[in-house]
């Protein structure tokens, strides 16, 4: 996030923090909200609250930590807030699904474990959190969150870490929460949003989620259109192959309808339609420069509709947000900032951040 100067955080910033928090009826915690916003914009390279509290005039390290960490207020209307505004700002095209991951030295955190994360490349330890973002090609702006909790923190499972009742209660991780997948997860952000009124013209997320066939089936059943990566290898039959019955021996049901062939990859799918069909199709440009110039990135399409061959096992899903205060006042704050930042960037009428 782009460093924002003091001169610029005038009445644009206390117009916007007044209508996002507008749910925060209690003493100073408007005040508290703006702060700790000013600390996250404000040039300096450490976001954590003491160097952040030291950048800020009349503002106490202990105060903010307290408004993190132990005020008791809600961050569902914040965000529902955030989701609404910001839908009618970026009119975004899609809403994407994704993880975060955060980098931890020690084990204090909620949910740290060694486990991959795509902010450093590899297996490492860290948090993770799962995202809804409402995106367009020049705008973006994250407005619900889920943690993950790794098995290790789950006593049900198989793979609990020793002493992981100890760790939880430190971290105030309530009994019934327990592992859930991510794909689990990204349904039930998209679920809540949902029900604060606004719907989205696209879901896209990566393999990470569109390799899980329950994934795509919950998107299915919404009626929600979608665009997700998948892994080659997956299996499927084109729209037009056939598919037969055994015949009838007049005893009891009809046989259903089967394949009677072995289902390619869909590496060998798009292959088998050669490069003729290919279309070439570029989208934004890209960090490489030719003649002082962005070049464009372009790639070779393929479209064909195909008939996955999974089977996907339904399962009944509970939902609910996961309580671990700090943290989720910590990412819905992180969140109005990004949408303030955004938010300049798109008025003509105001100083975009430097």
């Amino acid at each position: 996030m782009s460093g924002v100067r003091v001169d610029r955080l005038g009445a644009d910033f206390e117009y916007f923090v007044g209508e996002v928090f507008e749910s925060l009826t209690r003493a100073g915690w408007h005040e508290r909200c703006g702060s700790y916003l000013q600390g996250l914009l404000l040039d300096g390279r450490r976001k954590s609250i003491q160097p952040m509290a030291a950048r800020l005039s009349g503002v106490h390290d202990q105060a903010l930590n307290h408004f993190i960490t132990n005020s008791p207020w809600p961050v569902e209307p914040v965000r529902r807030r955030l989701a609404v505004w910001m839908d009618l700002a970026v009119a975004p095209a899609a809403w994407a699904v994704d993880d975060t991951g955060w980098l931890k030295d020690g084990p204090a955190s909620p949910c740290v474990w060694p486990q991959y994360t795509g902010s450093a490349g590899k297996i490492t330890n860290c948090q993770i959190g799962v995202s809804l973002n409402l995106v367009t090609d020049t705008a973006s702006c994250p407005v619900n969150w889920r943690l993950f909790v790794p098995e290790a923190w789950d006593p049900a499972s198989g793979k609990a870490m020793a002493q992981v009742a100890a760790r939880r209660r430190k971290a105030a991780i309530p009994e019934q929460v327990g592992h859930r997948e991510k794909w689990r997860l990204a349904l039930d952000l998209i679920d809540q949003t949902l029900s604060w009124g606004i719907r989205p013209p696209l879901i896209v997320a990566d393999a990470g989620y569109g390799d899980c066939a329950e994934f795509r089936q919950g998107l299915d059943d919404r009626v929600l259109s979608y665009v997700v990566g998948v892994a080659c290898t997956h299996t499927a039959f084109t729209e037009d192959t056939v598919r037969t019955a055994p015949p009838y021996k007049g005893n009891g049901r009809r046989p259903p309808l089967i394949y009677r062939q072995k289902a390619p990859s869909l590496k060998t799918l798009v292959l088998a339609v050669g490069q003729d069909r290919a279309r070439v199709m570029a989208w934004r440009e890209g960090s490489r420069r030719r003649g002082g110039t962005p070049v464009k990135m372009r790639s070779r399409f393929v479209f064909l509709r195909v008939r996955p061959t999974s089977k996907v096992h339904r399962r009944a899903v509970d939902f609910g947000d996961l309580p671990w205060q700090g943290w989720h006042h910590h990412v819905t704050l992180v969140s109005a900032a990004h949408a303030f930042v955004t938010l300049q960037r798109l008025d003509p009428k105001t100083h975009a951040p430097e």
